[in-house]
């Protein structure tokens, strides 16, 4: 059974469109988060992967200590996301830039957060630094039936050369008996530009949306849950025009996703940030019918960027910004270059 807790109608009431003056209602509520890990590498050479500059002997000196420290830094932000809601935290979590199994595995058996039981989904990418994409969840919350990783195929540079990159990560599973299919992203980052970047991560929006659109057609109520690092902002053409993502509930058409982060980025605020300008990459959108006012069902309640004071780079060029593992090769102690995020359902009960 999920944790119940009460939210007052007062706290809910533009959401529900009811008076302040109705009785408190109980809710199940849960919390599914996407976090971009900033290169969580282990500190072994993995065969057949450019993992070089994080070993011990590498240019950065990616040493057991520094592992360590990254490991203890990345537990204590998940132990607390989304705990504001509800003091069980999150119950799935999508995650990037990790290097394998065994880091999850780490974070899993950390003290901040192995009585949650963690269990993890993951299966190796064909990216040549070795990151892969991957999920958390609460086996007493979340029960997997089903998972694949999906290939992301580019298509040759000038030169003709196919770059690898990350899997899309499908996870159907149930939540109290409702089932929801989860796609963890990392897309195509913007090296050699933004413009000329563009197609490749047109591509892999276009490996997430055509599988949404086989659900569909089994299914017209489908539970979609579209998480993370898209390195595109919510305006962007992959996630408006190939994904079909908008952030206005009232305009969007037939088997379209809402997305409540343009919302945000149209406020200027973001999740990473490069010379003063904030982006919004670490997006979660979903299917319309977790917007629907169904009772026997979770729907969407509300978006969240998690951040802490000790998050936050306090001094310096990056001040202001979220606080990362290194600057260069320099080891400067942080968590992540970005910001995670969360999204809460909840159901009446």
């Amino acid at each position: 059974m999920q944790y119940r807790i009460f939210l007052l109608i007062g706290l809910l009431a533009a959401f529900w469109h009811t008076s302040t003056s109705a009785q408190a209602k109980q809710y199940q509520v849960v919390n599914i988060g996407f976090y971009n890990l900033e290169n969580f590498y282990d500190t072994l050479h993995q065969q057949g992967i450019n993992d070089y500059e994080f070993l011990p002997n590498g240019k950065k000196r990616y040493t057991g200590e520094v592992y360590l420290d990254k490991l203890n830094h990345l537990a204590s932000v998940i132990k607390d996301i989304g705990t504001d809601i509800s003091p069980e935290g999150l119950t799935v979590l999508g995650v990037s830039e990790i290097e394998n199994r065994s880091v999850l595995e780490a974070l899993t058996h950390h003290d901040d957060l192995k009585s949650r039981n963690y269990q993890i989904v993951h299966y190796d990418s064909p990216d040549s630094r070795g990151v892969d994409v991957g999920l958390l969840y609460n086996p007493a919350h979340f029960t997997v039936i089903d998972s694949r990783p999906l290939r992301v195929d580019l298509p040759p540079d000038a030169d003709g050369y196919r770059h690898k990159t990350r899997d899309v990560l499908w996870v159907k599973g149930s939540i109290d008996g409702q089932i929801i299919h989860i796609f963890v992203n990392h897309w195509p980052s913007r090296l050699g530009g933004e413009a000329a970047s563009a197609p490749n991560r047109a591509v892999a929006a276009a490996v997430c949306r055509n599988f949404i659109d086989s659900l569909y057609k089994e299914d017209p109520n489908v539970n979609a849950v579209v998480m993370g690092d898209l390195n595109d902002n919510p305006t962007n053409e992959s996630v408006t025009k190939v994904l079909k993502a908008g952030g206005n509930q009232d305009k969007l058409k037939s088997q379209e996703l809402f997305n409540p982060w343009v919302a945000f980025y149209n406020k200027g605020i973001g999740t990473l940030a490069y010379q003063d300008a904030w982006a919004l990459f670490d997006q979660i959108i979903i299917s319309q019918n977790l917007l629907a006012k169904k009772e026997a069902q979770f729907r969407f309640y509300k978006a969240n960027i998690f951040k802490r004071d000790d998050m936050i780079q306090s001094s310096g060029r990056y001040k202001g910004y979220p606080k990362r593992t290194y600057d260069f090769d320099n080891y400067a102690g942080g968590f992540s270059d970005h910001f995670p995020t969360y999204i809460t359902l909840i159901k009446a009960l």
